[in-house]
């Protein structure tokens, strides 16, 4: 019997220690972090728990690899009341003795002199008695009379007293009466005559407000005129054209400006910002953010086509300073299926700070399975977001911070992995632009732009951390000043 119960208890104890948590997960106060996470929803929002927990971490995602093969150049250099006593009401008592004449105990017939001398003897004994009984109350009575006497003296006391009191009070009614009065007096003065003068100068100074309203509505209504028509930018082309930027850089075109370029001789060519001094130049500009000047915030086919202003004359008589666009999807597909390629992803903070984050890889794939979006081989300081999801964040949290094998959304066309098919939870319409959501991002060059960088949930339109964000550099709650993607055909250096 010892030997069985020895053996209930050792096999107890091994099964106890199976339910504990490693070290690593706990983090000297496991127990309640294993607690808190086990009964924590899941949140598919920026603003999730940044704590550690137990979820599982899948950072394989299952996407198509990018393109790897045939190259298409080869290397160059270079927050109780207590109630009242009752007074005892005296009781009164009925007279004893005490001789009527022709009384029945005297008798009948009319008594003589010693039966009244006996009765008046009897009645003084009863008298006496009665006299001997009522002492006592009389003193009670006595003492009843000094107490009710001692507490008209205090009423009286108190009434002369509330009577100065009174007196005091009508002096004082009477000085604020008169304080009131000049008040009073000195507001009727103001309502008749400050007011007025008042009024007239904000009629004025409103006249003014409606005159500057009025230009600025017929300035809108100029600008609308305008611009009802695509902008379009008017710079001279360069005579050296390509199939993208690396083949321009080769036949010459080594300044950094717009040039014209025909990846696809069976289509038409279009204008790109070429970058020909960054990492040795020849990257194609696919997407610039600048300054807030165009709105990021499209529908699917914008962003399938594309959209913006490529390029600006800085005064030079060429366009040599890159404008705010998104290239198109088609056309990114385009590039990134002709061969290997290349991204880099250039930012900048509002002190003047920039980090980048190089892909080896980089392959968006066709219209027909909605721009899948491979990458792989990183590089950089700016963080691995499209790979790794969210470094601050932990588990399931992290991985749904992911964007590498996502498919391309916006907010007319949801393919993210949010509830898919639940118009209340979508990426793009809450996050402000068309990016390859997961549920729903680490990063998003093409979220709504904030003047300064850091903003709140109270700014934000839905209360999600919708700006030009790279959670990896600066966290969820602080919008780029300037991000830049460029691609170029993949060589070897």
């Amino acid at each position: 019997m010892r030997t069985l119960l020895l053996v209930y208890l050792c096999t107890y104890a091994v099964w106890g220690r199976s339910l504990d948590y490693d070290d690593d997960d706990d983090d000297g106060d496991g127990k309640a972090s294993v607690a808190a996470n086990a009964t924590a929803a899941v949140d598919a929002r920026g603003h999730r728990p940044l704590q550690r927990g137990r979820e599982a971490y899948s950072p394989v995602r299952n996407a198509p690899p990018p393109i790897s093969s045939g190259s298409r150049y080869r290397g160059r250099p270079s927050a109780p009341q207590v109630s009242p006593g009752r007074v005892q009401e005296k009781e009164e008592q009925p007279d004893r003795g005490g001789c009527s004449h022709a009384s029945q105990e005297l008798g009948v017939l009319c008594p003589n002199g010693c039966e009244l001398k006996t009765a008046l003897l009897k009645q003084e004994r009863d008298v006496r008695t009665s006299i001997s009984e009522l002492q006592p109350q009389v003193e009670q009575l006595t003492r009843s009379s000094n107490d009710v006497h001692n507490y008209v003296s205090r009423v009286s006391a108190s009434l002369r007293e509330r009577q100065r009191v009174i007196g005091d009070n009508s002096a004082t009614v009477s000085r604020y009466t008169d304080s009131v009065e000049e008040q009073h007096a000195y507001i009727k003065e103001t309502v008749d005559t400050v007011f007025p003068s008042s009024i007239r100068i904000l009629q004025g100074v409103l006249d003014q407000v409606r005159q500057k309203i009025q230009k600025l509505e017929k300035a809108i209504q100029a600008q609308q005129e305008d611009c009802k028509e695509p902008c379009r930018t008017r710079c001279p082309i360069p005579v050296v054209s390509g199939k993208e930027c690396e083949d321009i850089f080769r036949r010459g075109g080594t300044e950094s400006q717009m040039y014209l370029v025909q990846p696809d001789t069976a289509a038409p060519p279009y204008r790109v910002f070429c970058d020909q001094i960054t990492h040795n130049g020849g990257w194609l500009l696919i997407q610039s953010r600048l300054d807030g000047s165009v709105d990021f915030g499209r529908r699917w086919d914008d962003y399938r086509r594309g959209f913006g202003n490529v390029a600006l004359d800085a005064g030079k008589g060429r366009c040599d300073t890159p404008g705010e666009y998104w290239l198109g999807n088609d056309r990114i597909s385009q590039l990134t299926n002709a061969g290997p390629t290349e991204l880099l992803i250039e930012m900048q903070d509002w002190t003047g700070a920039k980090v980048f984050a190089r892909y080896q890889k980089f392959t968006v794939q066709s219209a027909a399975s909605n721009y899948v979006l491979a990458v792989d081989g990183y590089s950089g300081n700016a963080g691995n977001s499209f790979m790794e999801g969210s470094l601050e964040l932990f588990g399931v949290n992290r991985t749904m911070t992911i964007h590498n094998g996502m498919m391309f959304s916006t907010y007319d066309r949801d393919n993210d992995n949010w509830t898919p098919g639940d118009p209340a939870k979508q990426c793009s319409r809450e996050d402000g632009g068309g990016w390859w959501y997961n549920r729903c991002h680490s990063s998003n060059p093409n979220g709504r732009y904030y003047m300064g960088g850091a903003y709140t949930r109270h700014m934000a339109k839905h209360g999600t951390d919708d700006g030009v964000v790279w959670m990896n550099w600066k966290g969820s709650w602080y919008s780029q000043k300037a991000i830049s993607m460029k691609v170029r055909p993949f060589f070897k250096s």
